[in-house]
């Protein structure tokens, strides 16, 4: 299923992909929010605000969402203002991801070692399609980059354990602890810079708010991926909903339909 969003808008002269990593490609994370919104929501809760749960996940998700696709410590920074918006006093929010980061490994930590001790088929944690779609672009001469708000050390792992590495001749990117140096908008002001490609060159694909709105401020095309996972097989209306916010020109639940995807993409 591929929905158009944006009537005529093809990425014909595209020379560039940008691609998210969590959510977008890799099922490695799936469930993140799962783990980040319920450690904020007991954090809040601990305040007694006389808030209901039911209105400090809003608050919580409205922030979650928007900075998802930056780097993580900046959805701790947002957790460290709201507890002293509350009268609280909040850590440091390095000290609110690591707590995360520990919670989240948890979960994930039997996705990571079955992937390196080789048990199971990289494509078990991959977006259905994500391969085809990536050998495809590189066919068509399309230059890769991939970019993720999860910490480099980690993520340059998981896209080797995922084989999906290789496909990035532009490069494979990541949170730094100098979080101020690196970001998506920076790797996209850095790639125009080297005046190899123009923003309307540029075609992004993501799930979440920063990759599509980045790409669309310069002038690019944009597939936001809504998916429902971890199955990925069918839309996520509230994923669907704020990446149309946010400019998405097409919404898709997977790349299973690659073929059909860059025949939409690249028509003359």
């Amino acid at each position: 299923m591929i929905e158009s969003i944006s009537a005529g808008v093809t990425a014909k002269d595209a020379r560039v992909a940008l691609f998210d990593f969590d959510g977008t490609l890799s099922l490695v994370r799936s469930g993140w929010m799962d783990v980040m919104v319920p450690m904020m929501i007991e954090i809040l809760a601990d305040l007694k605000t006389g808030e209901t749960e039911e209105q400090l996940r809003d608050v919580i998700e409205e922030f979650v969402w928007r900075l998802t696709g930056k780097e993580t410590i900046y959805q701790m920074i947002a957790l460290a203002e709201a507890v002293e918006a509350r009268g609280g006093k909040a850590l440091e929010p390095l000290a609110y991801k690591t707590m995360y980061l520990d919670l989240l490994w948890e979960r994930i930590e039997s996705r990571v070692e079955e992937l390196r001790k080789g048990h199971v088929s990289p494509e078990k944690y991959l977006v259905p399609g994500s391969r085809a779609l990536l050998e495809s672009l590189k066919e068509r001469g399309l230059k890769l980059y991939l970019a993720s708000g999860t910490d480099e050390i980690y993520m340059k792992e998981e896209a080797r354990l995922l084989d999906v590495a290789r496909y990035f001749d532009g490069g494979v990117y990541g949170a730094l602890d100098d979080y101020k140096s690196f970001s998506k908008a920076i790797l996209i002001q850095r790639i125009l810079a080297s005046a190899e490609f123009r923003g309307e060159e540029f075609l992004g694909f993501g799930d979440g708010y920063v990759e599509i709105e980045e790409v669309k401020n310069v002038g690019g095309v944009t597939v936001g991926v809504a998916s429902r996972e971890p199955e990925c097989l069918e839309v996520d209306q509230w994923k669907r909903k704020r990446l149309i916010g946010v400019g998405a020109d097409y919404i898709v639940p997977n790349f299973q339909a690659h073929d059909e995807l860059l025949a939409t993409l690249f028509a003359a």
